[in-house]
Parts: C-alpha cells; sequence; structure tokens
C-alpha cells in the first residue's frame, strides 16, 4: 500500500512539475484564465464519458453531498489555480516556490486544530529539511538571496491559495462513498464552473487571447495530465496514507520543475541541483519513517 501511494504521489508531483513548465510555453500562445478555465473542462468532459454508466446510480450520494462537491472542487481546482496565476504577476517565482513549500505545515496545523491528528518529531526534522531543498533549488544555492525577496500583496493572495489547497487536501477525508470516476467528475466540473467567471473578466477586459497552435497544446497537456491523471492519483495517495504524509510530497514540485526545465528549455544542470533534490527526497523518507501510527 505504501510502495503504491509514493509511485503515485511522485508521479502526480511530476505532472504537476510538468504543468509549471507547460506555463511556460503557454505565455504569449494561451490567457492563463482561459486555460485555468478550459484545462477543467476537458477533464470534466473524459470524466462524464468514462463515469456515464455509474452515473445514475452514484447521482443520489452526488446530490446529497453536493455542497462538499463543490467546495472541494471551488477550493483545490479553482482557488489555488487562480490564487498562482495572480500572485506571480505581483510576486517573483522565488517567492512564491518558497510559499509553495510551507503547504505540508499547513496540512500538519489543520489536521492537528481539528481533528488533534499528532506529528512526531521526525516529521517535523523531515519537513525543515524538505523545505531547505525547494530554498536551496529557487535560491541557487545561495541562501544570501532571501534577503533580497520583496514580500507585496502578491505573496499574500499565494499564502491564500496554498491555504485552500491544503484545506482541499485535509477535506480529503470527508470524500463521500463515490467510485473516483463519479468522484472526481464532480470537482473537475465544479473547478470549470468556478473558473469560468474569471475568465469571464479576462475577456470582457480585452486580456482574453485565442490560444495559437502551441497554446491549444499546452491546453491539451494540462486538461489530461495535471488536471485529470495527477489530480485521481493525488486523491488515491491521500487516501492510502494520509494526508499529512502525502502533502510533504508536493516539495517534489519545484525540484521536479527545475529538472524538467534542463531536460525541456535546456537549462543548465549546477551541482545544487543535485543537493536540493538529495535533501527534498531525504526529507520525505525520514518523515516517512517517523511518521505516527495512523497518521
Amino acid at each position: 500500500m505504501k510502495r503504491t501511494a509514493y509511485l503515485l504521489l511522485v508521479f502526480t508531483m511530476l505532472l504537476w512539475a510538468g504543468n509549471a513548465v507547460a506555463g511556460k510555453f503557454a505565455v504569449g500562445n494561451i490567457s492563463p484564465m482561459l486555460l485555468n478555465t478550459l484545462r477543467w473542462l476537458i477533464a470534466a468532459v473524459v470524466l462524464a464519458l468514462l463515469a456515464r454508466k455509474r452515473l445514475q446510480n452514484e447521482w443520489p450520494v452526488m446530490k446529497a453531498n453536493a455542497p462538499l462537491l463543490f467546495g472541494l472542487g471551488a477550493a483545490g481546482m479553482t482557488g489555488f489555480g487562480i490564487s498562482l496565476y495572480v500572485a506571480v504577476t505581483f510576486t517573483s517565482v522565488i517567492n512564491a516556490s518558497i510559499e509553495q513549500a510551507s503547504m505540508p505545515l499547513i496540512v500538519f496545523a489543520a489536521n492537528f486544530l481539528f481533528f488533534r491528528m499528532r506529528v512526531s518529531a521526525g516529521q517535523i526534522i523531515g519537513f525543515v529539511i524538505s523545505i531547505t531543498g525547494v530554498i536551496v533549488t529557487v535560491t541557487h544555492g545561495e541562501f544570501a538571496r532571501l534577503g533580497e525577496l520583496d514580500l507585496n500583496i502578491g505573496d499574500a493572495i499565494m499564502v491564500f491559495g496554498i491555504m485552500l489547497y491544503g484545506s482541499y487536501t485535509v477535506a480529503l477525508r470527508f470524500r463521500p462513498a463515490l467510485h473516483w470516476q463519479t468522484f472526481m467528475l464532480a470537482v473537475t466540473a465544479s473547478g470549470f464552473l468556478t473558473s469560468l467567471p474569471f475568465a469571464v473578466i479576462e475577456a470582457w477586459t480585452n486580456h482574453s487571447m485565442v490560444p495559437t497552435p502551441t497554446g491549444w497544446a499546452v491546453l491539451a497537456f494540462a486538461g489530461l495530465f495535471p488536471s485529470l491523471i495527477a489530480q485521481v492519483s493525488y486523491v488515491r495517495g491521500v487516501e492510502l496514507i494520509g494526508a499529512n504524509r502525502a502533502g510533504l510530497f508536493i516539495n517534489l514540485v519545484p525540484i521536479f520543475g527545475t529538472l524538467l526545465s534542463i531536460v525541456l528549455l535546456g537549462e543548465a544542470f549546477q551541482p545544487y541541483h543535485a543537493v536540493a533534490l538529495v535533501m527534498v527526497l531525504g526529507g520525505i523518507y525520514l518523515a516517512e519513517r517517523r511518521a505516527p501510527a495512523g497518521a
């Protein structure tokens, strides 16, 4: 069970990192709010085709849990994505990456406050090592750069988005008894509906952009892989080992993003990349070894 969860979560983080790299290709090829809205539409349509036979049988459960399912989609699918898109227009990618690395701590805190779920010393140490590895990556191994960070409204927006996704992660414990296809259909449909107003505002303010061929390719990738396959894998990973333990894997995203940039964008590999990868993986390993029973 653990091995399956680890594979699913590592695969999820790789796809989410790929989404970040795809975002670089999206610039000038498709507008961000349109991309965010259409990617959830693609995921929802694919899931509707997959779940059409189960939908009728499970509709009563979906209807009874509609507020929860809608909230999960609004927070996890729309809230975090929109927050990230808006935040990086005000703050730096370095700031956003470091702030995203705090998500496991938010999950720890929420689980303790609301469910009295304890965190071991090993998990805290593992978290610290892991987040240090993220900082090594985004500062290029020069910790003095931390003193140059300029905090602004974008950082507050990013923290808000992180709190939304942390809440989504913790709230997955209340997932109703639905097949994964119908559950993900509900939350991705919610993601589409709650993203739609932002796309409308983007168009109304003349900031929308018709996708270029590259934009369509980015959209197809984002809709099928990070928005569908990765989300399903993440939900299953949380189900198998819990939110506290699964959340720590999110710190792999900036590491994998850097490695994918090296492979796909021709960026240079540096020794600090190797150090950071070892630290993040080592932190996750230590946290897993020291996780309390049932965490």
